[in-house]
């Protein structure tokens, strides 16, 4: 234990953190105590208290990750400067390729967030992932401008509505691939990529002016 002492705290804090992912990612939050994430991550429960006060500010630890991954994912698809339909569809592969490589952070990407920072009661975490979450948006606000400017998106949408229809649409559609994949197979005759990419489709064509965007 000599050895532990002497590592930074953040060392500690990622230690446990780990931990408590693989057993929230195995039990699920609600069933997985302070007691069982301190044995996985060996540490005493008293030691654990001195990196985490409790449970719900590993899971905010957790969910600032997830979405520092996203913000990734997504500022490398629109790194590219190309057409606005392969830029999107840029967005849509790596979302595909987030939930298939974290698909527990994926989830927890998509988790309800604390926006109220006026009353003081609120953790870091948690005005971080509001900071990365707007960074995020920023992101695809500057997607959607430029595709308007090109006169390929219609320039009379409301940008921030549509920013979250699209993560809303888009989020749902590949957690529906990923948990309905066999039926999808046999019900629709589709495998899960074709069931994605007519869906990106769709909905890319639901803001694109006919006749003035690119094909893929």
């Amino acid at each position: 234990m000599g050895r532990r002492k002497k590592e930074p705290k953040s060392v500690h804090r990622e230690n446990i953190a780990s931990a408590a992912q693989e057993l929230f990612m195995k039990n699920g939050i609600e069933a997985t105590s302070m007691d069982d994430i301190a044995k996985a991550a060996g540490y005493s429960k008293a030691t654990l208290y001195v990196y985490f006060e409790n449970k719900e500010e590993i899971v905010r630890l957790l969910v600032l990750e997830s979405m520092k991954k996203l913000y990734a994912y997504i500022a490398a698809a629109l790194e590219r400067q190309e057409t606005t339909r392969t830029r999107y569809d840029y967005i849509c592969h790596g979302l595909v390729q987030y939930q298939e490589e974290f698909p527990f952070y994926f989830k927890m990407a998509l988790d309800k967030i604390n926006i109220d920072f006026e009353s003081g009661s609120y953790l870091s975490e948690e005005r971080e992932t509001y900071r990365v979450g707007e960074e995020i948006n920023e992101k695809i606000r500057q997607f959607l401008c430029d595709g308007i400017a090109r006169g390929e998106i219609y320039a009379d949408i409301k940008i921030l509505p549509t920013i979250f229809v699209f993560w809303g649409m888009l989020s749902g559609l590949v957690q529906t691939a990923a948990n309905k994949e066999h039926y999808i197979e046999k019900g629709m005759e589709m495998s899960k990529e074709e069931f994605l990419e007519y869906g990106f489709d769709t909905l890319y064509h639901s803001i694109t002016i006919r006749g003035k965007t690119y094909e893929k």
